[in-house]
């Protein structure tokens, strides 16, 4: 078995990634904001950056300093790393999510899609509530140096089966605004290939789950790192992509009475405008 990351390694994961997520997180709001876009979808990926970027600096005080401080402040970090972790992860597919809403018509694709937000924020809080009472069930790991609660199989469990279902949501989601749009396949495939990036954090979640359920230590917190910055990266994507590609048509003549013509998402990612 490897000897795993050291505190070093693990302080470098935990600067680089979010700080590359806050990059990207930035770089869509700037993009939106730039076309007066701003919408729901765009709060809840500030959401995240903000949990993203708390995380960062509860992590970088956890690992590093935390021979200097009280017992109780230890074990404050590490609750908020952990309730930390959930905000940029939930807050990511709640923005992933409320992108496709904003893409949909009104009535019953709307409805569904606000009946399953709802959802992802009671999951939220169920997980939210679940490390609390696993962790005040055994609160033996406070005494630790390094307090670490030892989340066991029915936490990695949960999250397995939630994020697995959240992320096959997400990207079935899609499914519902083109089932009836004028699109042509091409068109089809990119929205498709935009929103199935939420396969990318299922994968990531897999790995960490495993890790909760055990070795624990320094590979879990890196593997925590990994997942938190990857969502909020991947609920970017499909407003940055759009982006660049629509700078590469813009070298193209397309009339504006044609692009209409081909699906009215209204103040959406505009897919009509980079086809």
């Amino acid at each position: 078995m490897s000897p795993g990351p050291t505190i070093v390694q693990t302080q470098v994961v935990n600067f680089i990634l979010p700080i590359v997520a806050t990059l990207v997180t930035s770089f869509r709001l700037y993009c939106r904001a730039r076309r007066h876009l701003l919408w729901i979808d765009d709060a809840w990926a500030a959401c995240a950056m903000i949990f993203d970027i708390i995380l960062m600096i509860c992590s970088a005080l956890y690992l590093r300093g935390y021979v200097l401080h009280p017992q109780w402040a230890k074990v404050a970090l590490y609750y908020t790393l952990t309730q930390c972790f959930y905000g940029v992860v939930w807050c990511s597919r709640l923005s992933i999510l409320f992108t496709v809403v904003r893409l949909a018509y009104w009535g019953t694709q709307r409805r569904i899609l606000i009946c399953i937000a709802i959802i992802f924020g009671v999951v939220w809080a169920l997980l939210f509530a679940q490390v609390w009472w696993t962790c005040e069930l055994n609160p033996s790991w406070k005494k630790l140096p390094r307090p670490q609660c030892p989340l066991g199989r029915n936490v990695a469990i949960a999250q397995i089966v939630t994020d697995v279902l959240g992320d096959t949501v997400l990207i079935l989601a899609p499914f519902l605004l083109i089932y009836k749009a004028t699109l042509t396949t091409a068109q089809r495939v990119r929205v498709i290939c935009l929103f199935s990036t939420s396969a990318i954090t299922t994968a990531v979640s897999l790995t960490h789950a495993y890790y909760v359920l055990t070795v624990g230590e320094l590979k879990e917190a890196i593997s925590a790192m990994f997942e938190a910055s990857v969502s909020l990266i991947v609920a970017n994507l499909s407003v940055v992509v759009t982006f660049f590609l629509r700078m590469l048509a813009d070298d193209e003549t397309i009339s504006r009475p044609q692009m209409e013509s081909t699906l009215n998402f209204s103040n959406s990612l505009e897919i009509e405008e980079v086809s």
